[in-house]
């Protein structure tokens, strides 16, 4: 016989949702201005909630940041979960780049840890979120690995170039020129990106 469920209290559901509240605001943040430009005021300021409140869900701005590329970094992985598995691996890998791309333009991808060497530095001591990377990582090296079983990706270039250049085009500043050009839509933008990416630029 199964145990009864444990039903959440209303505090325990109002913490919960009040911390999502804080990681979309820390999302929206860090997409705008930056890790070094973000401070724990300015959160707190966008969820309205006092700064010692925000201190009870996350005890530092690197634990902040930490637990927001966490989240995504398990969005991008349900993303691609959602994928059929019937589809050829370039195609899946195309998919998940379109999806990434999509989420940028939206505002949903902070900017690359790599641009703040404090915040890499709190990310490669955070366990969660290189547990999660290497996890994604690896679903993605899987594809790359049956892309080029299925013929699909040229035979010199290395398996950790391609993986590299999937995340580096994820935050190619190119999407942020043209998007501020305002002369290409965002699915032109987009096709643009992954065909240049995929295809190369000669004919």
């Amino acid at each position: 016989m199964n145990a009864p469920e444990t039903r959440k209290s209303f505090r325990e559901t109002q913490f919960e949702l009040r911390e999502e509240a804080i990681l979309d605001a820390t999302n929206r943040l860090l997409a705008d201005h930056g890790y070094e430009a973000m401070s724990m005021d300015e959160v707190a300021s966008q969820v309205g909630i006092a700064k010692g409140s925000l201190y009870r869900h996350f005890e530092s701005k690197e634990a902040l940041a930490a637990a927001v590329l966490t989240r995504l970094l398990r969005q991008t992985a349900a993303a691609l979960a959602d994928q059929s598995t019937q589809l050829p691996a370039i195609q899946r890998l195309e998919g998940l780049l379109r999806w990434t791309l999509s989420q940028r333009l939206s505002g949903g991808v902070p900017h690359l840890p790599s641009t703040s060497p404090s915040l890499q530095q709190a990310l490669f001591a955070n366990h969660g979120y290189m547990d999660e990377l290497t996890r994604l990582s690896d679903q993605i090296g899987a594809l790359i690995l049956r892309a080029r079983s299925e013929g699909s990706i040229k035979a010199h270039l290395r398996d950790e170039f391609i993986l590299y250049t999937l995340y580096a085009r994820t935050c190619d500043p190119t999407l942020d020129f043209l998007k501020a050009a305002g002369s290409m839509s965002n699915d032109q933008i987009i096709d643009q990106i992954v065909s240049a990416c995929f295809h190369g630029l000669t004919t």
